[in-house]
């Protein structure tokens, strides 16, 4: 009787085996690798299993995926496969930590031994059984546990509020805005916004075209004659710098890091620094997106020839000041700036976690481009002023937050991300010690902000609210 137990027991598990595809026997052993949170385990598998592609990539990196995943999951519960294809496969996963489930996405090369060709995550299709409805008081309820765990196993740091109709549901802070000082973050801490101002940016640009002073169709040669690229600052009109499709490049260079924080203070400081960059435009203006600081900084000097006022005053007075935003600048961190949080990084090594700010690699000041700070509060206050025509009309804020598939700009407006999926506008931020997000819900009403000074502690949080605001009654 034994024997034949033992034969069936064999039947099975080779059944099971050969049922799986090659793609999610690679997914699994993915999985079990951050559930073990072994680097060394890591490093053998990337060594053996990874594609030449993919293995050249710095070990750092894959060590530093793997490491957070486990941080941030606590361990995988593998529940199935969600989707699948020619080679690759998701795999529907749930977090220990949270309960929350994640795709795990993988995809391999088609001949054996069939090494991992990509990972990365996908949303997540829940079984069937867990719709659910829930009132806001369910909501915010859900999300303050939510929190609490993120925050007890030291995941999240930062502040979170869920509006509706610009009513709140949920506020709340969390983790500690200074640990040389263990200063805890309270609700109307200013946290680094990251890219988050390009949206002022664009407000202001969009105030000046409702004013008459400008159009989006202007080309960048009728307010910056002296551009280092003459023929492509013909070419180059307002909408391709806000829309990612200027063929303009980054800001953070080799010639960033290379030089003093302290000479970067207004607008002109910066576009001295990347004026080297702008002699090469990359593709032609519209034909393709590609994410630019540049472009966006470019955007501000812009402003400041159209308005004859610095950046930082126009926004002040024409943004923030009618907004109500009383804690929201572009501050000069070698200032003295009450209640700033300073960012962290969490670096993982082989014997554990080292904690490092990001003093000394973020901006001195932030502009155009991004780098101010601001609290949860004020950014509601800047949706609502947005969304009841304070700041520009009901029509400009539709043309700022619609894609611009013609101008090869599917999921992105004017300064805006636009996911028309979900019907939500706004826009994230992320550096070293920063991860920042206003999802804006515009068919329903809802406000969703997140504000964290750990670099991607936004993340699970956003992900968590857009999941709650979709189960809302």
């Amino acid at each position: 009787m034994k024997s034949v137990i033992a034969i069936l027991i064999v039947f099975l598990f080779t059944t099971v085996a050969a049922a799986q595809t090659p793609a999610e026997m690679r997914a699994r052993e993915i999985a079990a690798l951050i559930n073990s949170g072994d680097r060394t385990a890591v490093r053998k598998y990337v060594e053996t299993s990874f594609s030449d592609q993919l293995r050249s990539r710095p070990m750092e990196r894959h060590l530093s995926f793997f490491s957070t995943e486990h941080d941030q999951a606590r361990g995988l519960e593998v529940s199935g496969v969600q989707d699948s294809g020619d080679n690759q496969v998701t795999l529907l996963v749930r977090k220990k930590l949270t309960g929350e489930w994640q795709g795990l996405w993988v995809a391999v090369e088609a001949a054996a031994p069939h090494k991992v060709a990509a990972i990365g995550r996908q949303p997540a299709k829940p079984p069937a059984g867990e719709k659910r409805e829930l009132s806001d008081k369910d909501i915010a309820r859900e999300l303050d546990s939510f929190a609490k765990k993120l925050a007890t196993a030291d995941v999240f740091s930062g502040t979170i509020l869920l509006a509706r109709n610009g009513e709140v549901v949920y506020k709340g802070a969390f983790g500690i805005a200074n640990k040389d000082f263990n200063a805890p973050n309270r609700i109307d801490t200013k946290f680094n916004l990251g890219s988050m101002n390009k949206m002022f940016t664009a407000v202001a640009i969009a105030q000046l075209v409702e004013r008459g002073k400008m159009s989006f169709d202007d080309p960048l040669s009728k307010f910056i004659p002296d551009f280092p690229n003459a023929d492509a600052a013909k070419k180059i009109q307002i909408k391709h710098l806000l829309t990612h499709t200027s063929g303009l490049g980054g800001y953070f260079s080799d010639r960033y890091d290379g030089m003093s924080r302290e000479r970067l203070r207004n607008v002109d400081d910066m576009m001295r620094l990347v004026r080297e960059d702008e002699k090469d435009v990359r593709f032609e203006p519209g034909s393709r997106w590609a994410y630019s600081n540049t472009g966006m900084l470019v955007l501000g000097k812009v402003i400041e020839v159209v308005s004859g006022q610095s950046y930082f005053d126009y926004v002040r007075e024409n943004i923030y000041k009618p907004a109500g935003m009383t804690n929201t600048d572009s501050y000069e961190l070698d200032r003295v700036n009450p209640n700033l949080a300073v960012g962290y990084d969490k670096r993982f090594t082989d014997t554990g976690v080292d904690w490092v700010n990001n003093v000394f690699s973020h901006v001195l000041r932030g502009g155009p481009q991004g780098g101010g700070f601001s609290t949860a509060e004020d950014l509601l206050k800047f949706d609502q002023a947005l969304r009841s025509g304070k700041l520009i009309s009901a029509e400009t804020f539709k043309i700022l937050t619609s894609p611009k598939p013609e101008l090869n700009s599917p999921n992105y407006g004017y300064g805006f991300q636009a996911d028309t999926e979900r019907n939500v506008a706004g826009h994230g931020g992320g550096f070293t010690g920063i991860n920042s997000n206003l999802d804006m819900f515009l068919g329903s009403g809802w406000s969703a902000i997140v504000m964290s000074n750990y670099s991607r502690g936004a993340g699970p949080v956003q992900a968590k609210m857009r999941n709650l605001i979709g189960s809302a009654k």
